[in-house]
């Protein structure tokens, strides 16, 4: 079959690899039928060092199910699934407090054996993993089915986890396909002010489609000012921290209010956050978030997209086939593109 390898910063090829099959009763393997790049996808991108043997790509899937396990009960073949990308048994003590990215059977599709960039892909504990759509689902939702394998469930978790709300002001920092989700789920958890701090235009009229009420484009201690001259010299009850670099971080608890919380999604590019006095501790303010816990939000996101309640498909303005995949990741570089559909 064909998959996406990446040999080492910027070297993305689509290359023949051996079919993956059942290896333990607990797997499924399916027929990719609607994947994407990644915001994340880039950070290998720009520095990954020399790999002869390839780097697998891609952990944001929807497909359907060719093979499953002798133990595999809540799929069929023939079912189409949405594939978080991080797989989980659904059971342990993790998995049963929400934690699915914790599972002590778990992993993460990036760079494992079997990703998303491929034609087809092995989900291992199928069974906490993988969700059916509802048959006859109509085919123009799958791009919006699709985020929720990763990016807008990644927007939401770092809204709930900040603790959004009717009546709170959030910040979102980054107009990424992940910082737009954000907006879209604070607006959907009843945020009164939503402020986006981006500067490239067509993302950020986005960002106000999905309902931001203010968009920042400065940076550093000019966007600090003006958020804060936006909320009365107050700060965000919320900020979400959605890009991973130090600078948005900084940013972040510049603008956070006294008692106030950041919430990172942003895969942090960095070992050391400031936590002292002049950053959180002087603030009381809470700094949490993490990797999404997809699968735990699966169920009650799916009946949102299908019903018209949320369309968080809009933050795919490119297609590309599969073999084309080198041109997605150049295009999403170079922000040409927000966020590329590949149909394998």
């Amino acid at each position: 079959m064909r998959a996406t390898l990446m040999y080492a910063a910027g070297d993305v090829r689509v290359v023949d690899v051996p079919e993956p099959i059942i290896e333990e009763a607990t797997d499924a393997i399916i027929r990719v039928t609607y994947a994407c790049v990644c915001g994340s996808d880039l950070h290998p991108y720009h520095d990954l060092g020399d790999t002869p043997e390839g780097r697998h790509m891609g952990h944001e899937a929807i497909g359907v199910v060719e093979q499953i396990g002798d133990a595999v009960a809540t799929l069929a073949i023939g079912d189409t699934v949405i594939v978080p990308f991080a797989w989980s048994d659904g059971t342990c003590t993790y998995c049963r407090d929400g934690i699915t990215t914790s599972c002590v059977h778990g992993g993460f599709f990036d760079a494992a054996p079997s990703a998303t960039q491929a034609e087809k892909l092995r989900i291992p504990y199928a069974d906490g993993t993988a969700v059916a759509i509802p048959a006859g689902t109509d085919e123009a939702l799958m791009p919006s089915l699709l985020t929720l394998s990763d990016v807008y469930l990644t927007g939401y978790h770092a809204a709930i986890r900040g603790g959004v709300e009717a009546g709170k002001t959030v910040a979102v920092i980054g107009d990424g396909a992940v910082g737009l989700s954000a907006v879209l789920a604070a607006k959907q958890l009843g945020a009164e002010k939503i402020i986006l701090m981006g500067r490239h235009t067509a993302r950020t009229d986005l960002g106000r489609e999905f309902g931001a009420t203010d968009v920042v484009a400065e940076r550093g201690e000019e966007g600090v000012a003006k958020v804060l001259a936006l909320t009365g010299g107050e700060g965000a009850h919320v900020v979400l921290e959605a890009v991973g670099h130090m600078p948005a971080y900084e940013q972040a608890y510049g603008i956070v209010r006294p008692g106030g919380v950041i919430s990172r999604v942003g895969v942090p590019q960095y070992e050391n956050a400031a936590v002292g006095f002049m950053s959180l501790f002087g603030k009381n303010a809470t700094l949490t978030g993490g990797p999404a816990t997809v699968r735990a939000y699966l169920e009650a996101a799916i009946p949102q997209v299908i019903d018209g309640t949320i369309n968080p498909g809009k933050v795919f303005d490119r297609e590309l086939p599969l073999e084309e995949i080198a041109e997605a990741y150049r295009l999403m570089d170079s922000r040409e593109a927000l966020k590329v559909l590949i149909r394998p």
